[in-house]
């Protein structure tokens, strides 16, 4: 990634460890620290970056550290629309592995069983439409059978030029939304408040 990122300004690069000893480690571990930070501070959606934030979210989770926050109105959801023929995927700008991590070390306990699949930054952005026409191919649906759950305008405007039905999720914590925003879209603020129909 930090190869890639070469150009840009302010990119931190990375220097190849040569087998130095101590202080050439030292020197290259640090690179690797800033370069990151750098990645964290402008809110990069890399899978590099995502895929060392999933690495570090493993040896958190499976110590029991940290646990994946889970509010309570969605497993109870969930097993409904599945008990009605629907299915339920989970795409994240979060790696897969990360993804798993969350949902497997919850504050409901392992919910995985609950979701039929994945997707993460390799389908592509979530500000990109082409990225959900990608998801709804690999589930073999098409885009106007699929409800987009978001809390993030342009990932829903993006679904919805793919013909994707969306509902903005609003919960503590999430960023506020103009007025224009909140008259557009459907907002819910449970998923208690979601009645879809039957799948066939």
């Amino acid at each position: 990634q930090a190869q890639e990122d070469a150009g840009l300004e302010g990119a931190v690069p990375i220097p190849v460890e040569s087998g130095n000893g101590d202080k050439e480690l030292e020197r290259v571990i640090q690179a690797v620290v800033d370069n990151v930070l750098w990645q964290m501070a402008l809110d990069r959606k890399s899978t590099a970056l995502k895929q060392l934030q999933g690495h570090i979210w493993r040896a958190a989770y499976t110590t029991g550290q940290v646990k994946g926050e889970v509010f309570e109105d969605v497993v109870p959801a969930i097993r409904k629309w599945r008990e009605a023929g629907m299915k339920v995927y989970i795409y994240s700008s979060g790696s897969v592995e990360a993804q798993k991590l969350l949902f497997g070390y919850s504050t409901e306990g392992d919910i995985l069983e609950l979701f039929d699949g994945h997707f993460d930054t390799k389908i592509g952005p979530k500000v990109e439409s082409e990225s959900y026409r990608r998801i709804a191919a690999s589930i073999g649906c098409a885009t106007n059978n699929i409800l987009f759950l978001t809390d993030i305008p342009r990932e829903a405007n993006a679904a919805e030029e793919a013909d994707t039905h969306v509902a903005v999720v609003i919960r503590p914590g999430n960023a506020g939304l103009t007025d224009d925003e909140k008259s557009y879209y459907s907002l819910i603020s449970s998923f208690t408040e979601l009645f879809l129909p039957s799948s066939t």
